[in-house]
């Protein structure tokens, strides 16, 4: 059974442990980052997320602390929890998020694909449903492409267009999965 989401690990800006972190566009990242935010504070007991896009991917990082990633393809669950910094949730398109069990403290780190665009956000659960039923993400058809470090992004593209989801005349190719 396919995963949901995929962890994926970032590189150290130096061999020390108490060096920072770092993760580039197109090589940490399997896109071009376009948007950064972070939720803090958040009240025991509340959750975030409760969504999905229709074009945008996203890394979700426990920044700080622990929480729970619940993702959701409409057709199964797949529940996740992030508690490294130098760890990341790879989340593609059409994949309903939840975010809940926020310890004390935590720091929620999102890096985006796309910049905020509240026509790409599906809020209702049932048109959420029906989007994964007619093209959406579906058990059947769910790709998520990522590449290592070490491979280079003709590689990545390659696979994209072999997918159909990408031209260099008409895409960034950025988008993964249908």
């Amino acid at each position: 059974m396919k995963e949901i989401g995929k962890i994926i690990s970032f590189g150290k800006a130096h061999p020390s442990a108490s060096f920072p972190i770092q993760a580039e566009s197109n090589t940490d990242v399997p896109f071009h980052i376009r948007r950064t935010y972070w939720t803090y504070d958040i009240p025991e007991g509340a959750a975030r997320g409760g969504h999905a896009h229709k074009e945008c991917l996203e890394v979700i990082i426990a920044a700080s602390g622990s929480f729970t990633v619940t993702l959701d393809d409409g057709n199964r669950k797949q529940s996740y929890l992030l508690n490294r910094p130098d760890q990341g949730l790879l989340v593609n398109t059409g994949i309903w998020r939840t975010l809940e069990n926020f310890s004390a403290g935590s720091v929620c780190l999102v890096l985006a694909s796309e910049l905020y665009e509240e026509a790409d956000y599906i809020y209702d659960y049932d048109e959420f449903l029906k989007h994964a039923q007619i093209g959406g993400v579906t058990e059947s058809n769910h790709t998520c492409i990522v590449w290592t470090r070490t491979q280079l992004r003709e590689d990545y593209l390659t696979l994209l267009a072999q997918e159909e989801l990408y031209t260099p005349e008409t895409s960034t190719g950025q988008r993964l999965g249908n």
